[in-house]
């Protein structure tokens, strides 16, 4: 588990079983603070399961690009990056899914840019440019990646454990984004789209597409 959860999520599981305690041993408040020591207890359990942070198998290949994000493929288009032309994959978060961010690919962290915004939902296109982000950029002797930790319409905050000139491995946690969000992944035209719209994809292990020349 990430370590941040546990700001999150033990005062509301203390306060919880705090006030069970006082409705079933004190007899204090009867049914209605039970009701809500259990809620609050729930919360704090959940909020644990949310900030979990499991192993991952990376794949050996190298020429390989992995998920950035657990998540399901909600669109793959064609989209240039300044004059580059490239293409887009855009992971949807739920809230029930892993939020900490892996970087799709070998190399060193060129650059990390912060870009305040809107929150709107995080399965709408217009999050892609309009909600709060971080804007990840990784170089590898292929070229730039891009990819982008979005907040979603419950996410406030976005977080980046990496900085410019760090060196990342591939499936390497970079970050996390908390609760329902989206991450999306622009790769240039030298690498080979290998999911589908609508398919599941786990951060780290899941292999989005594969470079077609080798260096």
């Amino acid at each position: 588990m990430v370590k941040e959860g546990l700001k999150f999520g033990l005062p509301p599981l203390i306060l919880g079983l705090a006030l069970v305690c006082l409705a079933k041993l004190a007899g204090i408040g009867g049914v209605w603070v039970f009701a809500v020591g259990i809620v609050l207890a729930i919360l704090g359990v959940f909020v644990f399961f949310f900030f979990r942070d499991p192993e991952r198998q990376i794949p050996g290949d190298t020429n390989s690009v992995v998920s950035p994000a657990d998540g399901h493929v909600v669109e793959i288009v064609e989209e240039s990056m300044g004059s580059q032309p490239g293409q887009r994959i855009s992971i949807f978060l739920s809230v029930f899914d892993v939020h900490v961010n892996r970087s799709p690919v070998a190399g060193r962290i060129a650059g990390v840019e912060y870009r305040p915004g809107r929150f709107y939902a995080a399965m709408r296109k217009r999050a892609s440019e309009q909600n709060e982000m971080n804007v990840i950029t990784v170089a590898t002797p292929r070229g730039n990646i891009v990819f982008k930790q979005i907040a979603g319409a419950i996410a406030r905050r976005v977080l980046c454990w990496k900085a410019a000139g760090d060196a990342v491995a591939l499936g390497e946690r970079v970050g996390m984004i908390r609760f329902g969000s989206r991450v999306d992944l622009w790769l240039p035209k030298d690498a080979e789209i290998l999911v589908r719209r609508g398919e599941k994809v786990a951060g780290g292990s899941s292999i989005l597409a594969k470079w077609k020349s080798t260096v």
